[in-house]
This record gives C-alpha cells, structure tokens and sequence, in this order.
C-alpha cells in the first residue's frame, strides 16, 4: 500500500503541474524550499486561468474571522481521517480511504507524500471520469432540489467563493475585500492571444 501511496503521489504531482499549475512540488523546509506561493488555476477556463496565491491563503490571518492562516484541510479535505471529515459536510472523502494523518505543514515537511488526491482526482472538468473514483462525485445541498455533480468548477467556485462571501459578511470594512462569488472576473483573468 506505500509503495502505491508513493506511486500515486507522484503521478498526481507530475498531472497537478501538467495540468492545472505551474507548481513548485512541496519539498521539506530542511531543503530550503517552501510551498508553492502561487498557483495557476483553471487554466482551460472560458473565462481565462486564476492566480491562486497559495502562500497567503497558509500564512496570513486568512481565515473567515481574520485571525488565523487557512488549515490545510480547509481545501484538501481529503487529506484526513474519515472520521474528521465527515464533521465537515458534505465533504466524506478521504484519500487514501486507511488514512489516519491529517494533513498539516508540519507533516508535510516530514512525509512529502502527505497531501495525498489533489482536486482534480475526484473533482474532473464536465463529461470526464475522475482518476481517482467512479464518477464525479455529487451532493445534495440543503434546499436544493436535486443533487449537485461537483465537477471541478463547482468545487472551486463553492469552496473558494462561500469562503470569500463569508470573509466580507463577517468583516464588511476588511479593506481591500476578497473577490467575492458574484465578482468573476475579479480572479478570472484572460490572457493576451
């Protein structure tokens, strides 16, 4: 199961920079190497590519209240016991499904291999299969009718703008405020042809 955990690791790093970002792999802090500072994001996306900035999302008071950086699994849930993540709704996924370590900078330094499935594993573009799971998966918000296919779009522009949307609800004088869900074109930006 290591040697697979491993394996796996390392073609996900290798399609994690192919095809969504021009990443720097996360490399132990004795090397003298940090997290990625900025991630390419979207990069097939109408609307043009994102510049995440990884760096200030682990670093700086990012958090909702503005007191603390964003955990890891805020993001990568899936890097954490199951038994954490179902406190989490709707996320349930955890990769690998025996995990018992919960994805922190710390373990990072010491196991490379920490982050386990990157995003695009379970959450694919539209009419793809996922590497890493049968189908896409889908869930049923609260009021909604019908269950929602969280295809890699969905996934980022819930997780990252229900958070922006709650950051500005909770700190409506936060100066500049994030991007928020409705602003597209605030992240999204088209690149010269």
């Amino acid at each position: 199961m290591k040697i697979f955990t491993i394996f796996a690791f390392a073609v996900l790093s290798i399609l994690l920079v192919s095809n969504t970002s021009k990443v720097t792999p996360f490399v132990s802090a004795q090397d003298g190497k940090k997290p990625p500072e900025v991630i390419t994001l979207g990069t097939d996306a109408k609307l043009g590519s994102i510049k995440f900035n990884h760096l200030d999302h682990i670093t700086k008071n990012r958090s909702v209240d503005g007191t603390k950086p964003i955990a890891c699994v805020e993001c990568h849930h899936t890097a954490q016991p199951a038994s954490e993540a179902v406190k989490h709704p709707p996320h349930k996924t955890v990769w690998p499904a025996d995990r018992t370590t919960t994805l922190t900078m710390e373990l990072l330094e010491k196991d490379p291999t920490a982050v386990g499935a990157i995003c695009r594993d379970c959450h694919a573009r539209a009419d793809t299969k996922p590497k890493l799971l049968p189908e896409i998966p889908q869930v049923k918000f609260e009021g909604s009718a019908e269950p929602t296919i969280m295809t890699n779009q969905q996934a980022f522009h819930r997780k990252c703008g229900s958070c922006h949307d709650e950051v500005v609800k909770a700190r409506p004088d936060l100066t500049p405020p994030p991007p928020t869900s409705k602003k597209c074109m605030a992240c999204h930006k088209k690149t010269a042809a």
